[in-house]
Formats: C-alpha cells, structure tokens, sequence
C-alpha cells in the first residue's frame, strides 16, 4: 500500500516539488532523530504537572469517529516519525484525502442508486393504468369517514356547551348567593358601627382637667367657639341649615306612614288615592332627590314620573292581585325587585336619627342605588308588555264600537241610531284618550284607522264586478204584494205553457228535480229582513242536491239509450222553456221566439216525424242565452257554446247550470228593485207563510223550548238574589227569556236536532247549525291558544291573531293535524321539547271532543260557558245604554276569559243573533205571547 500510494503521489506531484519535499522530508528526518536521541525524560511528578490528564474524554464510535479512521491512523502515525519515525507528513495527508475523496464517491455513489429507484417506481406508477372506481370508493370512504369525525366533534361539542352551561349557571348562581350573603353582612355591621356611633356620641364626655373645687368648678365660664373670619361663619350657616332641610325631609316622610302593613289594611283605591296626593308626590320626590335616586332629568314630568314609579312598589307589594294581571315569572321577579327596593329604603331611613345630621354612607346609598335601578328596569320591562295587551284591547273596544255604528246609522227610521250615537262616542274619546297616552297620538290615530279599515273591508260584503243587469230586462217590473213576490218562485208555483201529456208529465217532475240555486220566496224575503243587503249566491252544491242530480241525469241517459228518450227530450224543452221565459218580459220580441221555438207540442210532433235536431237545439240555445244573460256572464255564455265534448246529457247539464245563473242575476236585479218593499212588509208576508205552514197550531216544539229558557233563567235570577240585594235588572222577563233560550239554542257543540228546533225557528235552520259549527271550532282553538300561553308563560290576553287565522283554516277532523297544529305554533313561539309533548297530548283531547261534537275537556267547559254568558249578557241588554257599554267592555271580558283573538267573529255572531230575533218577534211576536201566557199558567 505504500508503495501505491508513492507512486500514486509521484504521478499527481511536478518533479521539482517532488525533489524539493524529499529533501525538506530528509532534513527533518535528521534533525528530528537528533533531537530525539538528546531528550530525555521527564520525572513522574514534573511530567505530572505538564501532563494533566482531561477531565472529559470523547467516546469513540466505530463508524464516526475520525480518530478509527484510516487518515486518522496515518495521522497518528505521521506525528510519530515526526517525532522519530520514518514516514512523512505528505504521505499521511494524500491518505486522508484519497480517503475523504472515497467516502464521498460511495456517499455519492448510494444518491445515485436511490434516486434511480425513485425515478424507476414513478415511471412504473406512471404507466400503470388508473383505477377510477378505487379512487372514489377511497373519495366516498374519506367524506363518510370525515362526515362521522365531523358529527362526533358536533356531539362533543354539544356536551361540552351544555355542560359548561351548567356550569355557568351554578357559577352564577353561587356568586349570587355569595353577594347576597356579603350584602347581607355589610348591611349588619354598618348597622353596627352607626349604633356604635350613636352610642358613643350619646356618651361622649369632656376632657379631664384639674380639680377644683365645686365652688369654682360652677363659677368657670361656658366655653364658645368663635369662627376666625365670616368666611367659616358663613360655611357654618350654610351647614346647619342643610342639616335642618335634611331632617325636615325625612320627618315630613315618615309622617306620612307609607308602609306595606299600613297599605295592605287600605283597600286598593284608597290607596290610588293616597298615593295620588300631591303632598304624598312632593314629599317623595324631596327624599329620593336627597337619596341621589332622581337626577332632575327631564324636567318636571321626569321627576313626577320617577316618583310614581317608587311608590308603584308600595301599591305593587300591598296589593298584587289588583295591579298585576296574572302570577307569572315577570311579576314575580317584579314582586321580589320591589321588595329588595323597600327593604334597602326603609333600613336607610329609620336607621338614620332625626335629631343628627342625615348623611347616610356611601355603602348604603350604593345599595339602594342598585335596588331602585332593578326595580326601575323591571318595572319598565313588565309595563311596556302589560301597555302593549291594554293597547290591543282598547283598540278592539274602539274598533267594536265603529262597527256597532256602522251597523246602525242606516237607521232613519226609528231612534235606535240617536241612542247609540252619543255612547259610542263617549266610550269613543275616552278610549281614545287612553290609547294616545300608552301609545303616543301619531301611533295611536294610526293603529285606529288600520283597525278600523279592516273591520269595514271585513264586514262589507265582495260583490260581482262588472255589469249585472241581465239585458232582456227592458223596463223594471213591479213590485208585487207578499203573497207574490217579485222573485223567481220555487217548483210549486210554477205555471206550465201548453199542456203536457201524462207520457211526459213524469219526466218534466224529474228535471225540475235538479235542485236550482235560488231558494223559495219566504226564506228569500226572511234572509232580506235581516240582512238589507242580501243577493242570491251560488252556494257550493251539497252532497243531496249532488246525489238527486245524478240520479236524475243517470236515468235519462239510461232510456236514451234504450230508445226512450222522446219523453225526457219533450220534459228537457218544457223546463227550459218556463226557466227562460221568466226572464223575458211577456209581449216582447223575445218572448215571443222562446215560446214558439220550444214549445212542446212542436217538438213532439218534430221527434214523431223525425225532424229533430240536437245540435239545431244547442246551437239555438247559444244564439238566444247572450241576449238574456247580463255582461258579467258573457265569458261563461261563450265557453258554453264553445264547448261542445261529452255526450248529450252533459251538455244538457252544462246548460241547465248556465240557465241557473242567469235565473240567479234575474232575481237579485229584482230584489235590488224590490227590496224596501219586500222589507216593510215581510213581517206580514212570514206570518201568512208561518200559519199556513204549522200543522200543530200547539207548536210543541216551540212551547218545550221556551219552558226549558224560562226555567233557566228563573234559576239564574235566583242565584244572584242569593248574593245580595236583588235589582230590578235581574228581574226575568218574556225577552231575557227569548234571549236565553236563543243563546242556549245558537252557542252549543253541534249537531242541531229537529226536535230542539223550535217551529218559529225553522228558517234559521242552517244558520244556527253553521254558528254551533263556529262555536266549537271557536272553544277549540282557543283552548289549545290558552294551554299553549300557560306552558310558555304568557299572558293570556296576548292576542295571537295569525296563529289563531290559521288555525281555523285547517281542517280539523283531519287525523294528521295534531302535528299541523304544533307547527304553526312552534314556528312562531319556541317552545321546549317536553312543553311540545305536554300541549300534543292537549291538542289531541280536545280534538276529539271537537270531531265529536263534546265539550268534556275542563278547558272547553269554561270557554263555552264564558262565551255563552257573554254572548247572553249583550243580548239581554234592555236600554241602548247598556248595549253600549257591554259592546265596550266586549273586548275586554273576552281577552280575560281566553277569547281575544276571536271578539271580531263575537261580535259578528252577537250582530247575527240579534237581528235574528228582532225578526223572528216581529213576525211570531203573536205565537210568542201564547206560549209565554201558557208558560205561566202551567208555573215552572
């Protein structure tokens, strides 16, 4: 190896270096041998003191280290023949650099390998063919895999809220706790320090001096303090007679004993009364501006209204059932803020001697500070919440009263609209008055016109737009008597032209079977006496007219097409024929073409030739229908005649329906005409109708019914003469009898039974059943409104009015509405899950008394009964001063009795029954008297 690495070195080195080193390599050689030869060596204890030996030593490694490498060991060796040896430095450096240069290349050597394997696994991975459908099994897997991540981090998330929650809550709970309990030792000992304070300065004695005898003691003079100039003179003055105003404060006071003990033996308007004074005001506002509780912001009327709002505490805490409205957690926590207010008050005043200065610490006046700035923000919170309820129902109340006038202002007639007039606007500016003080005028007057818009835009009736006027109606006919009303008349008063053969005569009975929608004279002229705006609409058909309307177009089709249809089609041409010529005046041009053109005997002997023509007949019917008809029902005409799909009898059908609403358009043009006519004498006309009607002039029915009211109403009267000293308006007469029994008869769960039906009555069929439907769909609705307020704690004359709208737009013998219903509900107000499952199982109870026409649940038993004393109580009013009044407390009575989103359709009911029995006396005022005369013979 030596030699390799000297001739390695011989080549890499230029000859004259090559000789240049020898020699040097010589020399040193020489001179070192030489001097190695001459040392010699040290003793033990010098060397010892040159040689120390390190106090650390550096581990070798196997690897690492250089001092186990080859260079290393060269190295090592060099400096040995440097010392004596016969190798050369130059030899041991190229080793260590041939070896360095190695390391490096093998270093090297392994990148290079490396890289290419990386190089060779990309390339491979490179031409390898993608796997789509792995990679989105891996997509899927990672999104489902970050979606369960996701959720356990929600979920503990979740937990932790929730539980920090609580802990917040008992935190702040405890800290409460702990500065109730600090407030509570601070007040007790600066209690104890002011009565140590007292103490001392009750005791407080003068120095000691010498002695002297009692003689000369009595003749010392009485020392006087002098001021040193006016200037603490003047200071001196000026505090006296601040201490003298702050004890008159507080002795003016507490003389006037404004205490709880002492308000709560008062009654509750004695005590409106007392705290109404002006001295009581005066002397309040003097002690809360030396408490530093009234700052003097906003003028007088700031600090006549800071000073009420501390005497409310008085009138708060001595009577609380009179003030607050219900027992809730805002009066409650009001109740408690007013308490702490007092309690803090009272300590600082009495504790506070009259005859010292009246200067309370600053500890105290903080407390009280606090107290009052809590009573005063709770006071605000439940006043604006208690001011908004009063607002809606004094706007009820005013809005209530413009539809009582609305309804009788029309009457010129009698007096009843100069009795109504001045009670109305009586009530009127009072609450008017009120309202502009809760709500300020601008909002006030604006809240009035809109509720009073849409109370007008509710009552009035939509009527067709466009033309009416049917257009054979050349002159306006006139009015005929009672017994004649200018009204189409029903299938017993119709006259047949032409006389038909008894082959016919069964099928002419069949089609006028088919139920048209203009009902008879009497309930036209009885429908017009309660309501002067009465029109004939199309009603939606019911399930009977439907059922006799298929029957009967059924069994036609069935003989056409067995070859008998010669008979219905002659039937077919005399009931149009009589339907149209009701609308034509007689001698007219018209007239004249319908008569001949479908004339029966013409078309039975063109059906016996064979000459007939169905679409000759329908197309002379779509020619002929636009000269009757009215403008407003072209559209309809001209569908007709366009549509020509279905066989004969539903074209047939089409037409006769057409026919129907042109005979509809004839007679509300003639009520329009007759109306004032018909009016004044339908009481006389319902009477005739009433006699001839009755098969039992006993009128059982009638004669049951008032018995049971009598009764009723006897007990009643009875009842409230228990209590107290009977008055002369609770005295039972013929009318409060009718109106009891009226009540009884209109406000009860359906169904209505004929029995119950009095024959008086029997006109009004369809309009009790409809209002007993509203009844309890009224009580059901507003028992699930009152158990949702109870559960979140609201007031219950809180008027939901959109909730209730659509509540009562569902359909509630759906069985899946229960669930409809708590989403409305809870879409409007939160509510908590367990306050959700307490009201599903409410809202399912009284849905089943409701489909059952029951009212067994508690709550509906008191709905009902609040509501039928009401609706009694408005009725049974005698004088048009007491129906006024009634209707202005209406709103009120029923927003305490659970009913406040429903006074509009109560008072649209109450409106209904009156004029119902205005009516219904006015025509039986004879049969009426005859019951009530037997009803009397035969005692209770």
């Amino acid at each position: 190896m030596r030699g390799l690495s000297d001739s390695h070195d011989l080549e890499n080195t230029p000859p004259n270096s090559i000789a240049a080193n020898t020699w040097d390599d010589q020399d040193m050689t020489m001179s070192s041998d030489s001097e190695v030869a001459g040392m010699l060596p040290l003793p033990p204890h010098i060397a010892a003191r040159f040689y120390r030996p390190t106090a650390t030593r550096r581990k070798s490694s196997a690897a690492s280290s250089r001092r186990n490498s080859l260079s290393s060991l060269h190295s090592n060796r060099s400096n040995l023949s440097a010392h004596g040896g016969p190798q050369s430095s130059h030899i041991a450096q190229h080793l260590r650099r041939a070896s360095i240069i190695e390391t490096r290349k093998a270093r090297l050597a392994d990148k290079a390998a490396h890289a290419e394997k990386v190089r060779l696994r990309a390339a491979m991975a490179k031409a390898a063919p993608r796997v789509s459908a792995l990679s989105e099994e891996r997509a899927l897997a990672a999104k489902q895999a970050r979606e369960r991540y996701l959720a356990q981090v929600a979920a503990n998330c979740a937990e932790e809220v929730k539980r920090a929650k609580k802990v917040a809550e008992d935190m702040k709970e405890r800290k409460a706790a702990e500065h109730l309990k600090l407030k509570g030792d601070m007040e007790e000992r600066l209690a104890e320090a002011e009565r140590r304070r007292i103490v001392y300065q009750q005791n407080l004695r003068r120095a000691r001096t010498t002695s002297l005898p009692a003689v000369e003691e009595k003749k010392l003079p009485t020392p006087v303090w002098k001021p040193a100039n006016d200037e603490a003179a003047a200071r001196l003055i000026q505090k006296a007679w601040r201490n003298r105003q702050r004890r008159h404060i507080v002795r003016d006071f507490l003389d006037l004993e404004l205490t709880v003990e002492q308000l709560r033996m008062t009654s509750f308007e004695d005590v409106g009364a007392l705290l109404s004074q002006e001295n009581v005001l005066t002397n309040t506002g003097k002690i809360l501006k030396l408490c530093g509780l009234q700052d003097g912001e906003g003028g007088g009327l700031g600090e006549r209204t800071a000073v009420r709002t501390f005497l409310s505490a008085f009138l708060i805490l001595a009577h609380p059932a009179q003030v607050l409205s219900k027992d809730g957690e805002q009066e409650q926590d009001l109740i408690t803020k007013a308490k702490d207010l007092l309690v803090s008050f009272e300590h600082l005043v009495s504790k506070s001697p009259l005859f010292y200065n009246f200067s309370p610490l600053s500890a105290q006046l903080a407390f009280l500070s606090e107290a009052y700035t809590t009573f005063q923000t709770a006071f605000a919170a439940w006043k604006d919440r208690d001011s908004s309820v009063l607002v809606q129902t004094m706007l009820a109340q005013f809005v209530e009263l413009d539809a009582i006038w609305q309804t009788v202002k029309g009457d010129t007639a009698g007096e009843v609209a100069e009795d109504y007039r001045e009670g109305i606007q009586q009530n009127q500016t009072l609450l008017l008055v009120r309202l502009k003080k809760l709500a300020g005028p601008e909002k006030a007057m604006k809240m009035i016109r809109e509720g009073i818009r849409a109370s007008r835009k509710a009552r009035l009736k939509k009527k067709p737009t466009g033309d009416v006027m049917p257009r054979a109606v050349a002159a306006a006919p006139e009015a005929s008597s009672p017994g004649s009303v200018a009204v189409p008349a029903g299938r017993s008063d119709i006259n047949l032209q032409g006389a038909p053969t008894s082959n016919r005569a069964l099928q002419a009975d069949e089609l006028r079977k088919v139920i048209s929608p203009i009902p008879e004279n009497r309930m036209v002229v009885h429908e017009l006496a309660i309501n002067r705006e009465y029109r004939i609409d199309v009603t939606p058909q019911t399930e009977m007219r439907n059922r006799i309307n298929r029957a009967v177009f059924e069994s036609m089709r069935s003989d056409l097409q067995i070859g008998l249809g010669d008979r219905w089609v002659i039937a077919m041409a005399e009931n149009i024929r009589e339907r149209l010529l009701r609308l034509v005046a007689p001698g007219k041009s018209l007239h004249v073409l319908i008569s001949e053109a479908l004339d029966p005997v013409i078309v039975e002997n063109q059906l016996k030739i064979g000459s007939f023509s169905y679409e000759k007949f329908f197309s002379f019917m779509n020619s002929i229908l636009p000269k009757l008809c009215a403008p407003v029902r072209d559209a309809e005409v001209r569908a007709l005649a366009e549509d020509t799909s279905g066989d004969l009898i539903d074209r047939l059908e089409k037409l006769l329906h057409v026919i129907d609403l042109l005979s509809l358009d004839y007679a509300n043009f003639l009520l329009q005409r007759s109306a004032p006519e018909l009016i004044d004498r339908a009481a006389e006309y319902e009477q005739q109708c009433f006699e001839q009607s009755i098969k039992d002039p006993t009128i059982p029915k009638t004669l049951r019914w008032w018995s049971r009211a009598r009764v009723k109403a006897t007990a009643e009267a009875a009842r409230r003469a228990a209590g107290g000293t009977p008055q002369p308006s609770s005295r039972v007469t013929p009318d409060k009898i009718y109106m009891q029994g009226l009540v009884d008869l209109a406000i009860a769960p359906p169904p209505l039974l004929d029995i119950d039906l009095p024959e008086t009555l029997q006109l009004d069929k369809d309009r009790i059943s409809r209002i007993r439907n509203d009844t309890i769909r009224t009580i059901t609705i507003s028992a699930i409104l009152l158990t949702a307020k109870n559960l979140l704690k609201r007031d219950v004359r809180s008027q939901w009015k959109s909730e209730a709208q659509r509540l009562w737009d569902l359909d509630l013998d759906d069985t899946a509405v229960t669930s409809t219903i708590l989403s409305v509900l809870e879409s409007s107000h939160a509510m908590p899950h367990s306050t959700k499952s307490q009201l599903a199982g409410t809202v399912e109870r009284v849905l089943v008394d409701a489909r059952l026409g029951l009212v067994s649940h508690p709550v509906m038993k008191v709905l009902l009964q609040k509501l039928k004393a009401h609706v009694f109580s408005r009725l049974a009013a005698s004088s048009a001063e007491e129906r006024v009044r009634a209707a202005s407390t209406a709103s009120q009575v029923l927003a305490s009795g659970g009913l406040p989103e429903f006074v509009g359709r109560v008072g649209a009911v109450v409106d209904e029954l009156a004029k119902v029995a205005e009516v219904d006396r006015e025509s039986h005022g004879r049969w009426y008297d005859e019951v009530a005369g037997r009803g009397a013979e035969g005692g209770p």
